[in-house]
């Protein structure tokens, strides 16, 4: 039987109710999520914190449209996409969410320019490649190979590619994780003028405490689920975390 839509607040995103993730069956089944509720908002940055295997990376392909929960619903501004089909999830990917991983997936062959174009040849409403790039501060390095980049300005390049197609959510896994502290602090600044310049709403995972600062709210993920919420009254900015 068909779920009608849960009741979503007006002004959330992202919405997920009841979200559960089980892989295998029988005495092997894995509970990566056990019936998690959460609310995006729109131009909010979120931390999801929480050790490895907490849920969060789970989570997060799921919001994205990448994988399906076993049970639950995820609503994009009020809509069910979690029994979509794939040319809805499809669809739903390529024009409204953009990706951040803690590995940068670019094409070696091609310049920081000619990365992020990729995907303004796809998008619906893209802005031009140098205008994503200046926006991370990388309007300098256009013409650059990413052999030639350090890894946080490949990352930065990553983020470009990620919100040139102007996506109504930004979801970063682990975006610092193969950096370090100096050069992490970067690539936070880039998310953080991301969301502050463009209102995108930005759900950023990481295990580090200290990066919680710089979000609006922070939720805490332990065994699948979410146990805990708490709200910052000020944004720190990422110069200014405790790494």
């Amino acid at each position: 039987m068909k779920l009608s839509p849960p009741h979503v607040p007006q002004g959330v995103t992202l919405a997920a109710r009841g979200l559960t993730k089980t892989y295998g069956s029988g005495s092997t089944a894995v509970q990566a999520l056990r019936g998690v509720d959460l609310d995006l908002g729109r131009g909010e940055l979120i931390a999801l914190l929480g050790p490895s295997g907490s849920g969060k990376s789970t989570l997060l392909n799921i919001l994205g449209g990448l994988d399906r929960p076993t049970a639950g619903q995820v609503l994009f501004q009020g809509e069910d996409i979690s029994a979509a089909g794939e040319r809805t999830l499809t669809r739903y990917r390529r024009d409204h969410v953009g990706f951040v991983f803690q590995f940068y997936n670019l094409i070696p062959s091609l310049t920081a320019r000619e990365n992020v174009a990729l995907v303004c040849e796809v998008a619906s409403r893209p802005m031009r490649p140098e205008e994503a790039l200046d926006l991370v501060g990388l309007g300098q390095r256009l013409d650059h190979f990413p052999a030639q980049l350090s890894g946080g300005e490949q990352q930065r390049v990553a983020i470009a590619r990620a919100i040139a197609k102007r996506p109504d959510v930004l979801l970063c896994d682990e975006p610092t994780g193969a950096l370090d502290s100096a050069t992490g602090i970067l690539v936070l600044q880039a998310i953080a003028q991301v969301n502050e310049t463009l209102g995108t709403t930005t759900a950023l995972i990481t295990h580090n405490a200290g990066m919680a600062a710089m979000a609006d709210r922070v939720l805490r993920f332990a065994d699948g689920a979410l146990v805990g919420a708490e709200t910052n009254p000020h944004r720190k900015p990422p110069a200014d975390l405790e790494w």
